[in-house]
């Protein structure tokens, strides 16, 4: 029951104790057009924001990997150009390795070998070799190996290069009488024409100096090393096609033979070194027979070989 003198409205109560919460805001009655919010939106944005300077931003980069160089797209690493070996094989593309000596030490060389007939593999030929190429009497003793040993190894390698302009001669030669040369032929004649180098150069009165030269325990390395590439190249341009063990086995051979018929040429004094050449082929014909026995011997020692296994693994054992 209300309090005597005091009487309020509904309205008034609203307006006294207020709501409970507050009210939510009226909507307008119209919504204003899009034309209109834009040009507000422009106005505003002119008046009121700063004038900002937009910079064109680079992309991100991904993180690369430390520890490894990185080279842009446009520059990549070139790798070295190889370098030129010497190689001690024959090809048909490619052009030989240059020789063991340098144009000056050709020239002193050339020049003392023509001096070896009347002094031979001497300090002397060297000096008047010097004095011929227009240098110093002590120009000799910048070359290798004391400038002597030298003199032979020019006198080795200018007569084994000199080989491969000998084939075509020797094999017209057989071809003019019908006749067709087999490897060991060729092999025959090369090494005669090798022997017969030693007369052609006038040293082979002087060869026993040289071999004595060449047997001194600092120079047999690269000695032997000489005969080796002697026998290779007689063996290359006579078409030898081995591809086997062979190989090794008829250069060996070869090698002792040529030694061996070198040592009786320096001692020969028949006409035309004819003794030299019979030696020559009688030694040829041993090493021919004994390679075939070797060969023999071996296809025998494999058949058996094999047959044996063949029979242990019959009787069950595991081979």
């Amino acid at each position: 029951m209300p309090r005597p003198g005091i009487s309020c409205s509904d309205g008034a109560r609203r307006v006294l104790l207020g709501p409970l919460w507050p009210a939510a805001p009226s909507r307008p009655a119209t919504l204003p057009s899009r034309a209109a919010t834009a040009s507000t939106r422009t106005i505003t944005t002119s008046t009121n924001r700063p004038e900002t300077h937009h910079h064109h931003r680079q992309p991100l980069q991904p993180l690369q990997p430390q520890g490894r160089a990185q080279f842009p797209p446009s520059r990549k690493p070139t790798a070295a150009p190889p370098s030129h070996q010497a190689r001690s094989y024959h090809s048909h593309d490619h052009p030989p390795p240059p020789g063991p000596f340098t144009p000056a030490e050709a020239s002193l060389l050339s020049a003392a070998y023509a001096h070896v007939p009347a002094h031979g593999f001497t300090p002397e030929a060297l000096a008047l070799g010097a004095r011929d190429a227009g240098l110093l009497d002590i120009s000799p003793a910048v070359l290798p190996d004391g400038g002597v040993f030298a003199l032979i190894r020019w006198h080795l390698h200018a007569q084994r290069a000199a080989l491969a302009g000998k084939v075509g001669d020797i094999v017209a030669a057989a071809e003019g009488g019908a006749a067709v040369m087999t490897v060991g032929e060729k092999v025959e004649a090369l090494t005669w024409a090798r022997l017969r180098g030693n007369v052609e150069g006038g040293v082979v009165a002087r060869w026993q100096e040289a071999l004595a030269i060449m047997a001194q325990p600092s120079y047999i390395p690269a000695s032997v090393r000489e005969l080796a590439q002697l026998a290779d190249e007689i063996l290359y341009l006579a078409g030898d096609p081995s591809v086997d063990p062979s190989w090794y086995t008829k250069r060996a051979s070869l090698s002792a033979v040529y030694a061996a018929a070198e040592l009786f040429q320096t001692t020969d004094r028949s006409p035309e070194f004819r003794e030299t050449r019979a030696f020559l082929r009688r030694r040829l014909d041993e090493a021919a027979r004994a390679g075939g026995a070797v060969r023999s011997v071996g296809e025998w020692i494999g058949f058996n070989a094999g047959a044996a296994v063949n029979v242990l693994r019959s009787k069950g054992v595991r081979i």
